[in-house]
């Protein structure tokens, strides 16, 4: 990697451990809606993406549905997480690729069956490591740290408190 991933986070974990409380962040995104009840813009602050139900459940299927996004994120997650780390623990390795699936039955989404789940039953994350010069001890190591590390794993396999809030603007009260 052309990063020296040491020398650039060293001064931000310095800066955490002098100043404790500055390592905490607050994430942001929010929905904006589009001319159908089908479609929405996703704003992260830094980009702005398009989202669209998903054509079972009569989106157009052009552009990434919430599952997709969410599963995205696992991904992406995982595969910057293992890279940083294989190249943290100096793991000497060719091609990193994380790949997330997840099942549903959109049954439940759509409110045709009770006995069907809203959401994902079940999400699958696979890494595949090509890194034919590393020993079984580094790539156990990596798999430890990058399971150890990876916020949307995390989130997902120990979700956090949900507060929803419902604020109703432009009533003349």
């Amino acid at each position: 990697m052309s990063a020296d991933l040491r020398s650039i986070q060293k001064p931000l974990k310095q800066k955490y451990r002098d100043e404790p409380g500055s390592s905490r962040i607050t994430l942001r995104a929010s929905g904006s809606e589009t001319e159908t009840p089908l479609s929405c813009s996703v704003d992260i602050g830094r980009a702005v993406y398009e989202a669209e139900a998903h054509a079972g459940v009569g989106g157009m299927g052009t552009a990434a549905c919430s599952g997709d996004l969410l599963l995205g994120a696992l991904a992406a997650c995982a595969q910057i997480t293992c890279q940083m780390v294989a190249s943290a623990m100096g793991v000497p390795t060719k091609k990193i690729e994380a790949r997330a699936e997840g099942d549903l039955d959109l049954a439940g989404t759509l409110g045709i069956s009770k006995d069907a789940q809203v959401g994902f039953e079940e999400i699958r994350l696979i890494l595949e490591i090509d890194a034919p010069e590393a020993t079984p001890e580094q790539l156990d190591a990596l798999r430890e740290k990058t399971e150890q590390y990876c916020v949307v794993a995390h989130t997902l396999t120990r979700p956090p408190n949900l507060a929803t809030e419902w604020v109703r603007s432009g009533a003349d009260g």
